[in-house]
């Protein structure tokens, strides 16, 4: 009995040190490269999901799909994120594309902010 006590004590606490917040950067990496899977895919609605409330104020979902280009981006990594506060990071992000028949690299910055408790690609105008 003893043995099953402690056994389930010593899960509880291994489960709760799991439980600890991920860091910004680490959080951020991860939306901006899901945010960046969806682009190459193609699926722009889920792109648009990935915009701070602000940038959703100055372009609607439709508007944003519209002036996207489908099959344009072949490739994209995050590279790294460093942030500068607990409510601001900046993604760097290697991206490939084609333009006029030729593959192109390069790199891209990127500007991503928290608001409540979820992080939001800022979109530049």
């Amino acid at each position: 009995m003893k043995k099953r006590f402690l056994a389930a004590a010593l899960m509880a606490l291994a489960g709760c040190a799991t439980i600890a917040p991920e860091a910004p950067e680490a959080v951020v990496k991860d939306r901006a490269q899901e945010r960046w899977d969806a682009l190459v895919r193609d699926d722009f609605h889920a792109a648009y999901a990935y915009l701070s409330p602000g940038s959703k104020q100055v372009i609607d979902e439709k508007n944003y799909v519209e002036r996207l280009r489908k099959g344009f981006w072949k490739s994209a990594q995050v590279q790294s994120v460093k942030c500068a506060s607990d409510r601001s990071c900046e993604a760097q992000v290697s991206i490939e594309y084609e333009f006029q028949g030729r593959r192109t690299k390069t790199p891209l910055h990127e500007s991503w902010i928290r608001e409540g408790s979820s992080w939001w690609y800022v979109l530049k105008s």
